[in-house]
């Protein structure tokens, strides 16, 4: 995927919150949303639509295929 990670990152720190409050609001570890912000893991389809509702983008969004 890629370009995620810097997305995901992005999206968390205009939000103004830290990975423990983001993977506390989405039922993760803090561990999990490190790794997916620095691309040492994926997130799987169920998990976007997640982050995509949660942040209120799209997946083409997210993914880094198109812009707001």
């Amino acid at each position: 995927m890629g370009q995620e990670t810097l997305r995901l990152r992005e999206l968390r720190e205009e939000k103004g919150i830290t990975q423990s409050q983001l993977a506390k609001n989405l039922g993760f570890s803090r561990n999990t949303i490190s790794q997916y912000e620095t691309g040492a893991r994926e997130p799987d389809i169920q998990t976007i639509k997640k982050l995509c509702d949660f942040f209120g983008v799209s997946a083409g969004y997210l993914l880094g295929f198109e812009e707001i």
